[in-house]
């Protein structure tokens, strides 16, 4: 059955009213931007549609403009389910002033949850999640008071706690890939990721809706079985975008070397010009192993892969990103889920299957507070809704497991100066809390699984036991009680002490 391309106006007029919707990619990586866009556009001249319910798995935007927060519109947006909130924060703003409904579940169940919706499962049913803000004996995951209904439920099987993620239908998908043929067949050939468009396109089928797919091109010739991401008999309707609808990333908007893989390495990343990142990095780079399978997370963490290419590491360790790259040098910024040079790219539902099961030896990932349990947030701090994204999959299952972060923010300024670290100027907000404003990693689970976690920043290193958090590491030349504890709202406990290395600034 051959398939006519049609306008991005004339596919966006399809949506009906009400309809749930479910869009593809991760920051700006396989996102349907030409189609989100003219959507915002639509909506704003004819009031149509409106009443929308959002599902997005990833980050999908630039934190300004781009990708989702085209939809900001209050009455276009009814509800939001979302993965990640940073980067569409026109989007975030609803939700704050509580114009929408809106909830934040984990990335990898919300992309296994898009499989088990086309299944005709009874939900999503995992351990993931518990104990942090999204189990429901805290908030259930939901976001501001106009979100009542409960999403997730805790179950027992066996005698064992787990949480069930509700299945609800999805009429409309909006998917992007890069080629489709005349009968419809999509490839992902030249995308840097492979994402979640195939659960998306049967869920979508299999309750009678639409699937909308942004292209490239057009081939003359039938795309090779084994090449073909979704079939054509799960897309109605064939989009072809413009070039600046369609970059590689954000960052990129043609770069086949986050698609491609080749024998000769690429060139290491460049260290960042920030002292105080390069500290953290380098102490958290102490805790890769040879033959480590990692994952990186997005922000101070990318760093991470600087130092590990100064120390020739990149050959004896696979870097994996939750978005479905493995090997290669994961970017960061606007280019975050894409990798450089990966030897391989898969599907993130499948990526999260590894990942849930323990397959990850070791994992670097942020932290905007952190308390005296050793409970971290990273999803709701300072007014600002960031989301949790792939972080609770990633930080509930790794074996070893390094948070990064600033002991202070809000101006802290750092130098090496002979071979001591100085503080120049103090950050004004506190990151050692006595409670955390969210849970996104539960510190009591950890301990029952019995992780192997610490907690780097770039004066001194604390390792979670039984009682919290104790100081087991701190950087030369800083003052234990002055620039440590005084500036924490809890007393760790200390037993000794030993000084880690600082890395040697270029």
């Amino acid at each position: 059955m051959s398939i006519q391309p049609i306008s991005a106006e004339e596919a966006v007029r399809l949506i009906p009213d009400g309809a749930t919707l479910a869009t593809s990619g991760i920051l700006g990586a396989q996102h349907p931007e030409a189609l989100t866009a003219e959507l915002g556009r639509r909506y704003l001249s004819s009031g149509s549609p409106n009443g929308l319910t959002l599902v997005n798995c990833a980050a999908q935007g630039d934190g300004a403009n781009r990708g989702l927060n085209h939809l900001a519109h209050e009455g276009l947006l009814k509800r939001v389910i979302a993965g990640h909130w940073g980067l569409m924060p026109k989007v975030a703003k609803l939700a704050i002033d509580n114009c929408i409904e809106a909830y934040n579940l984990p990335q990898g169940v919300l992309c296994q949850l898009l499989r088990d919706i086309a299944a005709g499962r009874p939900g999503c049913i995992t351990h993931v999640g518990l104990n942090t803000f999204i189990d429901p004996i805290h908030q259930g995951g939901r976001l501001n008071a106009s979100t009542t209904e409960d999403l997730v439920e805790r179950i027992k099987i066996d005698d064992k706690t787990w949480l069930r993620y509700k299945p609800f239908p999805i009429n409309v998908g909006l998917i992007r890939a890069t080629e489709t043929d005349l009968n419809g067949n999509l490839s992902v050939c030249e995308e840097a990721v492979s994402g979640e468009i195939l659960p998306i396109a049967q869920c979508v089928r299999n309750h009678a809706g639409i699937v909308i797919a942004q292209v490239k091109r057009v081939r003359d010739t039938p795309i090779p079985p084994h090449h073909v991401a979704v079939p054509g008999h799960l897309v109605d309707h064939i989009v072809i975008a413009d070039a600046a609808d369609h970059t590689t990333t954000l960052g990129h908007a043609n770069d086949s070397s986050l698609y491609n893989f080749s024998k000769s390495a690429p060139p290491p990343p460049l260290p960042s010009d920030d002292i105080t990142r390069q500290v953290i990095a380098h102490r958290a780079c102490d805790e890769l192993r040879s033959g480590q399978v990692a994952n990186l997370g997005i922000g101070l963490p990318e760093e991470i892969a600087v130092q590990a290419a100064r120390r020739s590491l990149l050959d004896s360790i696979t870097l994996t990103i939750e978005s479905g790259p493995i090997g290669g040098i994961p970017l960061g910024g606007l280019d975050f889920g894409a990798s450089r040079n990966p030897e391989a790219i898969i599907d993130a539902p499948a990526q999260f299957d590894f990942y849930d099961g323990g397959g990850l030896d070791f994992s670097a990932l942020g932290a905007a507070e952190i308390d005296a349990f050793g409970n971290v947030n990273v999803s709701n701090f300072g007014g600002r809704l960031a989301g949790v994204g792939g972080f609770v999959n990633i930080s509930q299952n790794a074996k070893r497991l390094v948070f990064c972060g600033t002991f202070t923010t809000g101006g802290l300024r750092t130098k090496i100066e002979g071979g001591k670290l100085r503080i120049e100027q103090e950050g004004s907000i506190h990151k050692f809390v006595q409670r955390a404003g969210q849970v996104s990693f539960s510190a009591e689970q950890a301990l029952m699984k019995e992780q192997d976690v610490i907690y780097v920043t770039e004066r001194a290193v604390f390792r979670l036991i039984d009682s919290g958090l104790q100081l087991v590491e701190i950087a030369p030349g800083i003052d234990v009680q002055k620039q440590i504890l005084d500036l924490m709202d809890f007393t760790p406990k200390i037993e000794e002490t030993l000084e880690f290395k600082l890395p040697e600034i270029q």
